[in-house]
């Protein structure tokens, strides 16, 4: 499995599917969210309203993730996480960091994705730093692909909006493979 790191707007990437960062309500919010929301049109929301109406009248919870339809966005699914909030967390949520990737690529799996697209999942609004963050995104993706080795999924591209993120991103990418 190609694990790498981009610079650049998760919405405009050419993938199977695309982690979203959710917030719980599933209904759009800032950052990345909202970004993946108005790129992908109304669709994503009514998807997102359909399974608010069903299967998760409560919400997301953290850790956990959930496919949808893409609406206008390339790729064909937008897989919905909801991260840990740090402060929530006397570790900051790490193994819930670290399950929101692994439960994003149980659902890409089962889905038959190849390519698929995470952003920095908690970094910015939920408190956690790039720095903190990249080790275990990227730790939980190497794991994932050590235990299913059979995976569809050949392609997990981390793709960061700015210079802070995908410089630590890209370091930690780096110390994992070496």
């Amino acid at each position: 499995m190609l694990v790498e790191v981009v610079q650049g707007d998760i919405t405009a990437h050419d993938v199977d599917a695309i982690v979203n960062a959710a917030n719980s309500s599933l209904l759009g919010g800032g950052g990345v969210d909202g970004a993946i929301h108005a790129a992908a049109g109304p669709a994503l929301v009514e998807a997102c309203r359909d399974l608010r109406s069903t299967a998760l009248p409560n919400g997301l919870p953290a850790g956990q993730a959930v496919a949808t339809t893409a609406g206008d966005l390339r790729a064909h699914h937008v897989i919905h996480t909801v991260g840990p909030k740090h402060w929530e967390h006397p570790d900051g949520g790490a193994a819930l960091l670290a399950q929101c990737h692994l439960s994003s690529l149980d659902v890409a799996d089962a889905l038959g994705v190849r390519t698929i697209a995470f952003p920095a999942i908690s970094c910015g609004v939920y408190g956690w730093s790039p720095g903190d963050a990249a080790p275990i995104a990227i730790g939980a993706v190497l794991d994932f692909a050590a235990a299913h080795p059979d995976t569809s999924i050949t392609e997990v591209r981390f793709v960061m909006f700015n210079d802070e993120a995908f410089d630590a991103f890209e370091t930690a990418r780096r110390s994992a493979v070496e």
